[in-house]
């Protein structure tokens, strides 16, 4: 073989090597999990989930959102996404899928997780798909433009499967939510471009299960189905858990 034809031969068989390395490496897996809590409670109820999340080796950050309107929750997000150092899964819980779907749009965000949460598309606000189905109960009250869940009904509405005691402390602690927030819509959907996970729950009261279920449809998101109320998060830390790191170790 004359020294062109070796030299071509080296190059090609480097260069097919490089191509097959290049198509072979998987995408790494997230190790930064960003939570985003819903309305009416705080980042206090995912304590469950974080300690389990970060016991298999995963780096939490829960964003604790003002709750004050939509453009403000975002900037919380995205101020927290900016503080992380690799390929994150961001995690909204019911308000907070809105809030999740406009963020996610972030480079840093890899996958979006929907924890009984609304999923918007672009220019449809929160309020409007509550509206879009028969909403399970009349139960939040916005007196002077806040939302909340009368004190005597909210383990009722929204965390039936947790016990009495923490019920009523979360019941007593509610961070009310703005009616604007309801009312602003979604400039971006991160979905659109970015693989999602649902975690639909069929015993919930604030967010109708068919609501959940219409919206994780339209966007094809990977759904799991679990037999929970509003509060899975806390009924439920180790099924919430698993699901956020199925998404987090996505390679593909």
């Amino acid at each position: 073989m004359s020294t062109l034809r070796k030299k071509f031969a080296v190059a090609l068989m480097l260069a097919l090597g490089g191509a097959m390395a290049a198509h072979a490496e998987p995408k790494p897996a997230a190790k930064d999990i960003v939570i985003v809590h819903g309305a009416l409670v705080d980042g206090s109820g995912w304590r469950a989930v974080y300690d389990i999340l970060s016991k298999d080796g995963f780096h939490v950050t829960i964003v604790q959102e003002p709750l004050t309107s939509l453009m403000e929750d975002v900037e919380a997000t995205k101020r927290i996404i900016g503080q992380q150092k690799g390929p994150v899964v961001l995690v909204g819980h019911s308000y907070a899928g809105s809030v999740i779907t406009d963020a996610g749009t972030d480079p840093k965000v890899k996958t979006l997780v929907y924890v009984a949460a609304l999923q918007p598309d672009a220019g449809e606000a929160s309020g409007q798909l509550l509206s879009k189905f028969a909403p399970p109960n009349d139960a939040m009250r916005a007196p002077q433009k806040y939302f909340f869940i009368p004190s005597a009904r909210f383990r009722e509405v929204y965390a039936a499967d947790v016990s009495p005691s923490d019920a009523q402390f979360m019941a007593d602690s509610q961070q009310q939510l703005a009616e604007k927030a309801l009312g602003t819509a979604v400039s971006v959907a991160a979905w659109r471009t970015k693989p999602s996970y649902a975690i639909l729950t069929t015993q919930d009261h604030v967010v109708s299960p068919q609501l959940q279920r219409w919206m994780y449809q339209r966007s094809g998101a990977k759904v799991t189905e679990v037999s929970a109320s509003h509060a899975v998060f806390i009924s439920q830390p180790a099924t919430v858990a698993q699901v956020i790191e199925t998404a987090a170790n996505q390679t593909e």
